[in-house]
């Protein structure tokens, strides 16, 4: 496995391009911005300035700031998940910028009032197995295998684990666009 490269690559818009059925004169005259200069954009050998990022991001429906994110990360990111035990769970955890997936694993009668500290995100908890209720301060649901709950985790929130139960949570950071 190479090292993660950090560099900007807007290769991506080749690949946009093609995704939308479009050739370089297509992007050219929806955007502005010369065939020779997507070209060379595309074959990474000239710097983008501002306007041709949002000039191009609107042509395939994309803010400038989506754009810039995808040519940052254009090439797919591994980590080796983490096992820990919080409460009556185990845990195996991955966490990438803007996400923290969970596998969980508990017994039945345990009880977690308390979760982890989060910040503003959401959570989702994806029930495999089992059965669990999760109380919030104005609700609670009780999940049956196959079943989801997406909820604010700054929220209080707790749950009870009524049957050995298999879950995926995920922790999803809350973006603000403007």
């Amino acid at each position: 496995m190479s090292p993660i490269d950090h560099t900007i690559d807007f290769s991506i818009v080749r690949d946009l391009r093609k995704r939308a059925g479009m050739t370089l004169d297509d992007v050219s005259q929806k955007s502005g911005v010369s065939i020779a200069g997507l070209s060379k954009l595309e074959r990474n050998q000239n710097m983008i300035e501002l306007d041709t990022l949002y000039r191009l991001a609107r042509v395939f429906g994309l803010s400038g700031t989506d754009l810039l994110k995808l040519a940052e990360s254009c090439s797919a990111h591994c980590k080796t998940a983490e096992a820990y035990t919080s409460g009556p769970f185990d845990f195996e955890k991955v966490s990438f910028k803007g996400i923290d997936c969970f596998q969980a694993k508990a017994k039945a009668g345990g009880n977690l009032s308390k979760p982890e500290a989060h910040g503003d995100e959401f959570e989702i908890c994806w029930l495999r197995t089992g059965s669990i209720t999760i109380t919030l301060p104005r609700e609670q649901h009780t999940l049956t295998p196959g079943q989801a709950l997406k909820f604010d985790a700054a929220l209080p929130h707790s749950y009870e684990i009524l049957e050995d139960s298999e879950m995926t949570i995920l922790h999803l950071e809350k973006t603000h666009r403007f």
